[in-house]
């Protein structure tokens, strides 16, 4: 059976939020400005979360991302304190696979923010936007 929390009809986001789709979260890194420094806009300062170094963090944007990793499709665990990864509402397929969607993803040592498809069984963050 296939677990598709983020697209649930019975909703994973609170009344009155959403789960951003890759569209918002492209408007988002575009307003903190661009891919190459938005990551660093969103990480939490400091090493108490992330693994040294957390280079450019300065969470000016608010956002206060953390490293919660990943659980990957093979059902194992990792990345934790280095990687945050969150889902997008965005489907897509990748491979001829249309099991997957898009997620963000943010790296201790980058100032980065990157997205990429990701089969579905996987397990990620979700950060809710206020509709």
């Amino acid at each position: 059976m296939q677990l598709d929390a983020v697209n649930d009809p019975s909703g994973l986001a609170p009344t009155g939020y959403h789960i951003p789709s890759d569209t918002e979260w492209n408007t988002l890194s575009d307003c903190l400005g661009g891919l190459s420094i938005a990551g660093g806009k969103m990480k939490e300062t400091g090493t108490t979360h992330w693994t040294s170094p957390n280079t450019d963090a300065t969470n000016s944007s608010g956002f206060t991302a953390l490293p919660g990793g990943a659980r990957w499709d093979d059902a194992t665990f990792g990345k934790i304190g280095e990687e945050g990864y969150w889902w997008s509402a965005t489907q897509v397929t990748v491979n001829s696979n249309t099991n997957n969607a898009l997620i963000w993803c943010i790296i201790s040592k980058y100032g980065i923010v990157g997205n990429g498809g990701y089969i579905k069984p996987g397990g990620f963050s979700v950060r809710c936007v206020k509709d």
